[in-house]
């Protein structure tokens, strides 16, 4: 394109829109169908260095625990399942941190992210054969107050998985009562 032409077709007014409705029904258009193939929000990946910096916030968490430091040990907690948030130890560790610092709606939020995230990896399992995520579930349930549902999955996991050795021995051992008669279970339900 040559200079002159350029300052023609600049200088050229512009002819309004015959029909505006027809640019709006083109855009919503673009806009559903990218949103069709996926552009929508997706699951957040989380990254081998998410999770690292995760294990390093809860070791200090930890060495803050041994230190009395309970604040510390929450804050380091929250930052590890804002980053891990599918991490169920890290979530029940935060609920019993906060529970501790007298927190007990804070401490039902943590537990509440422990039983999705347990939730979510039994469900994941393509196996059905990991039997943790279930018995996790039942434990955080106690915590959360929900004994009789905790009970109710306890022997729905009974009857998925009859002969594990870990599900017979958890139900005919009352495993189940002892934990919730524990005190330091106690101190940590809600």
């Amino acid at each position: 394109m040559t200079t002159a032409s350029a300052r023609t077709v600049a200088t050229q007014p512009r002819r309004p829109l015959r029909q505006p409705w027809r640019a709006v029904t083109g855009l919503l258009a673009l806009g559903l169908a990218l949103g069709a193939m996926g552009c929508g929000a997706k699951k957040k990946e989380i990254t081998e260095l998410q999770r690292k910096e995760a294990d390093f916030l809860v070791a200090d968490a930890n060495f803050a625990m041994n230190m009395r430091d309970w604040a510390r040990a929450e804050s380091g907690l929250t930052k590890a399942t804002g980053l891990v948030p599918d991490n169920g130890v890290y979530w029940t560790s935060l609920g019993s941190m906060r529970v501790r610092l007298g927190n007990k709606s804070g401490a039902k939020q943590a537990y509440l992210g422990a039983l999705k995230a347990y939730e979510n990896a039994a469900a994941a399992d393509k196996t059905k054969a990991d039997v943790e995520p279930w018995l996790k579930q039942v434990y955080v349930l106690a915590l959360l107050g929900r004994v009789e549902e905790g009970r109710a999955l306890l022997g729905k996991i009974g009857g998925r998985f009859p002969g594990n050795r870990n599900v017979r021995v958890f139900i005919e051992g009352k495993q189940f009562d002892t934990m919730i008669a524990d005190p330091l279970f106690k101190q940590a339900a809600l």
